[in-house]
């Protein structure tokens, strides 16, 4: 048996803080060497962060990261063990996104990444340039001072492997995996068994399955140890990095490591046996064929044993279940653990929430809610970084810290309840109840006497008065009294915001979080500057039939059992009057329901739809993914003639087959008159 123990990890890095990386990168080299691992695998990018995007152009960037990588190989971190670090690099006058393979204080090779992710929420191409000569490694001549520090002038660089004295290894970086013609097809045939994957993957919902079996598959026909590294949390911008860091041998998961976590470091690390790759190869007839007649791939040599042979009490690592969570679990964790990160690397004092109520409202509260629990847990755990965190935040002295979500809640979550003449006793009431659930510090105030001075002024002004709809009042003045409402709440949020701290002798100052879902980010059915218009809005690329069932779920697994109430209550704005006859309801505004209006989002962003295809015939999300103009005839003359036409042959159609019906049905009168009428009758209701 060969035997090679290796380590992958979650880091939880921060773009362009290089104290702050690289204390993670360096705790993830000490925690492989303790479990006696002899590769450690970082996530792509790892030494600046992923999310540096236009600093990526500022040469300061490029020469911060060699100075990080020289300190790493001066100190005795790479020592015995075989590391990857990603970082960009220069080469000649392209910039390239690049893992760097070090051992025994020295630069193995280079490894520019080939194929950039260029899609969704990704730009690679803006700031890097896909590596292209795929015949042979070029000399890469290191920087100056990297050179004279390291006593290396020259390295390998480009597309190839590392053949060592019992194995060879590899990079394959994040978007090359999933390409239609993936490297590690090609340098398996080469013999190379042990792959790393550094990756900057975000969080998408429903979307983890598809990773792994990108992983699984990678090696379960062609054989081989599949080792994947991930950032997790935020890192600075508006994606969680969902971690999930994992490593697969032969098609099996051997190790997974959390997808959601407030942890700086988390390793997974695994024991393989290598002959059990060797041997599965062996027993693959096409294998064998392919690999007789295969592309030669250009290697470097490195006179290095990283296998053991077998000793007891040695045991391999087994195959595991693979962890999945729920979509509910997965909107609790994800928007609750990237909130975290951004509350204490913001310098902010907590969060405040325009509470109404209703289902958007309380679902941001929820998930604030399920992050004070994840940081209690984190505590009790013994987590010192978080513990050191929540310190500083929660303002605790005397050595205290938090033991109870509700009482850390009360410190770092403000909620408002803003109600007017049109709001009703029973969103006031559910706000109430979910927020003492919660632990939030609530307060209840009205805004009429805020609404009524702005209408005094625009009726001193112009000398009119607008009036609701149901009070005779048109369209204009119905939709602009809903309008002033719903600013006025903006206004008044942060300014809350702001001087709250204060009166309650607190530093600092409250981050004001938005609760607009994505459907009526598509369908347009918002105020401008009302509650879509925040510092941090959790859920605005979740649909609204996704929010339904996270709060049927938090109910009972978070344990604010009024959300179930809040859930199966009717959707309403509340900004136009109750009246015995009459009461807002947000799907009668839109003329659609929230389940039709998903649909919609599923068929312009997945299925990729105009208006047309759409007739004929999820994971929505923010401008960078789904990039479209903001001003549209939204008459759409063309295509809906095109609809138009289609309706009159669908018509068309129908009528020609109730005709060839009707010259069959025999002429029946009920005694009421109605009934099945002959054809040709010349009832003019004959065929409908």
């Amino acid at each position: 048996m060969r035997l090679l123990k290796v380590a992958t990890c979650n880091l939880n890095q921060w773009a362009m803080d290089f104290d702050c990386n690289m204390k993670n990168i360096k705790e993830s080299i000490s925690k492989a060497k303790e479990a006696g691992a002899v590769i450690r695998l970082g996530p792509e990018l790892e030494i600046t962060g992923y999310g540096c995007e236009d600093h990526f152009l500022e040469l300061d960037t490029i020469n911060h990261a060699w100075d990080c990588l020289k300190e790493l190989l001066l100190g005795d971190w790479t020592n015995g063990i075989l590391c990857s670090f990603g970082m960009p690099v220069i080469k000649g006058s392209e910039r390239y996104n690049c893992q760097v393979l070090c051992l025994d204080r020295k630069i193995l090779m280079i490894r520019p990444k080939m194929w950039l992710a260029n899609d969704g929420n990704y730009r690679e191409l803006r700031w890097f340039t896909a590596w292209k000569q795929k015949e042979h490694l070029e000399d890469f001549l290191l920087p100056t001072d990297i050179s004279e520090a390291l006593s290396q002038t020259v390295v390998p660089f480009g597309y190839g492997f590392i053949q060592f004295l019992d194995t060879a290894v590899a990079a394959e970086v994040c978007e090359e995996l999933f390409s239609p013609m993936p490297p590690h097809a090609e340098l398996s045939l080469n013999g190379v068994e042990v792959f790393m994957n550094a990756s900057g993957s975000h969080h998408q919902l429903r979307k983890l399955d598809l990773r792994l079996r990108a992983f699984i598959g990678a090696t379960h026909s062609r054989g081989g140890v599949y080792m994947y590294s991930n950032h997790q949390g935020c890192d600075g911008g508006r994606l969680y990095y969902d971690g999930c860091s994992c490593i697969v041998v032969n098609g099996d998961v051997v190790a997974q490591g959390s997808q959601f976590s407030l942890k700086d470091v988390e390793m997974a690390v695994a024991q393989v046996d290598l002959d059990a790759v060797a041997s599965l190869r062996g027993s693959i007839s096409s294998f064998q064929e392919q690999a007789s007649c295969k592309t030669k791939v250009s290697s470097v040599a490195v006179p290095f044993k990283l296998c053991q042979s077998f000793k007891l009490p040695m045991s391999l690592s087994s195959p595991l279940k693979i962890h999945y969570h729920s979509p509910e679990e997965e909107i609790a964790f994800g928007p609750g653990c990237w909130l975290w990160d951004y509350l204490r690397r913001s310098g902010a004092s907590g969060f405040l929430l325009p509470l109404s109520g209703g289902a958007d409202s309380s679902s941001v509260a929820a998930i604030v809610g399920c992050m004070s629990q994840l940081v209690v847990k984190e505590i009790t755990n013994g987590d010192e970084q978080v513990k050191a965190d929540a310190i500083r935040i929660g303002r605790y002295t005397d050595g205290q810290f938090p033991t109870d979500s509700k009482e850390f809640a009360k410190r770092i979550f403000y909620t408002v309840f803003m109600g007017s003449e049109n709001s009703s006793n029973a969103t006031r009431t559910r706000a109430k109840v979910l927020a003492e659930e919660i632990g939030s510090w609530h307060h209840d105030l009205s805004i009429d006497v805020v609404v009524s001075a702005l209408l005094s002024l625009f009726q001193t002004l112009t000398g009119k008065q607008p009036r609701y709809k149901v009070d005779g009042g048109s369209n204009i003045e119905n939709l602009g009294l809903q309008n002033i409402q719903a600013r006025v709440r903006m206004v008044l949020a942060f300014m809350l915001a702001s001087l709250l701290p204060w009166v309650h002798n607190k530093p600092g100052f409250y981050l004001v979080l938005g609760s607009s879902n994505v459907d009526e980010g598509l369908r347009g059915y918002l105020t401008k500057y009302d509650c879509s218009s925040a510092d941090i809005n959790p859920i605005g690329s979740i649909s609204k039939q996704d929010l339904r069932s996270f709060l049927r779920w938090a109910a009972v697994h978070l344990g604010y059992s009024s959300l179930a109430e809040i859930e199966a209550a009717p959707p309403t704005a509340e900004l136009e009057p109750i009246r015995s006859n009459y009461s807002q309801l947000d799907e009668v505004d839109m003329g659609m329901t929230y389940e039709e209006l998903s649909v919609y989002g599923r068929m312009r962003k997945i299925f990729r739809c105009g208006p047309v295809s759409m007739f004929k015939s999820y994971s929505p999300e923010d401008n960078r993914f789904d990039l479209r103009q903001f001003l549209y005839n939204a008459r759409w003359p063309y295509q809906f003639r095109m609809i138009d036409e289609l309706v009159k042959q669908v018509d068309g159609d129908r009528v020609a087959i109730t005709k060839a019906t009707d010259q069959e049905t025999i002429g029946v009168t009920t005694e009421g008159g109605m009934g099945v009428v002959a054809a040709g009758s010349g009832n003019p209701s004959a065929g409908v």
